[in-house]
Formats: structure tokens, C-alpha cells, sequence
């Protein structure tokens, strides 16, 4: 029997309107090359996020395999790091790199996880 896919959002994520900032987590929740799950109300509905960070610097993509649309944790909030300090696809060992979030490795090789905008003011991690 085929498995489900779950929702891929259909839009631009970079172009996402949004209300008013929404607050995902502060700077001292996401341990410092590391990563945190969270949830954020998107256009497409209630989507699952990881979030990176580097210092004071935090990126965020959809908690989405592009190879078969399935979450990148193996468990929910526990990501798997390669040495390098790459991120690795519980299900199939995509590996994907931290600046841009493109597939370097394994069956999505050149495609990019869907990066959602996130920046840091006074210690927030705001989405947009």
C-alpha cells in the first residue's frame, strides 16, 4: 500500500505575507549549532519548522524532505547531524548543508529544503 505524503506547501515560502511578527522561540532555546523544532502558523496552515543557529544568527526551513515530503526528525524535535555538521534526513540520509539548506547528498542531491524567513530582534526569533 503507497504511504501518504504530507502537505507540501504550493506557495513561494520566501514570499509569504504575514500578518504581524510572530515570536517561534528566543535566541537561548536553540543551543548554538543546533537545531529546535517548532510549530508556526503559515499561509498553508499549522506547519512544523526547524530552526538553526549560528551564534546570533538563525536560519529556518519547513521540517519537510524534498525528496518524499516527509519531516527531517527522527523523532519529533530530534534532528540527526553529520560530523561536518550537517543536517541528515532521518528517513532516507539526505544530507543537507546549513547556509542554504541544499541537498549535498543522498536521493534529493541539488534540490533545497523550503526556507521560511526568520530573523533575531532582542533575542526573539521572529517569523517573517
Amino acid at each position: 500500500m503507497p504511504q501518504s505524503r504530507p502537505h507540501r506547501p504550493s506557495f513561494p515560502v520566501a514570499c509569504m505575507s504575514l500578518p504581524s511578527p510572530t515570536t517561534l522561540a528566543t535566541l537561548t532555546q536553540i543551543p548554538d549549532a543546533g537545531f529546535l523544532e517548532v510549530e508556526a502558523l503559515l499561509e498553508s496552515g499549522t506547519e512544523s519548522l526547524v530552526l538553526y543557529r549560528e551564534g546570533a544568527q538563525v536560519r529556518a526551513w519547513l521540517n519537510i524532505c524534498p525528496h518524499a515530503g516527509r519531516r527531517l526528525d527522527w523523532a519529533p524535535g530530534q534532528f540527526l547531524k553529520t560530523k561536518e555538521g550537517q543536517l541528515v534526513c532521518a528517513a532516507h540520509g539526505a544530507v543537507f548543508e546549513l547556509s542554504g539548506g541544499e541537498c549535498v547528498s543522498g536521493p534529493c542531491r541539488g534540490q533545497s529544503l523550503f526556507a521560511v524567513p526568520v530573523r533575531v530582534e532582542d533575542e526573539q526569533v521572529l517569523l517573517g
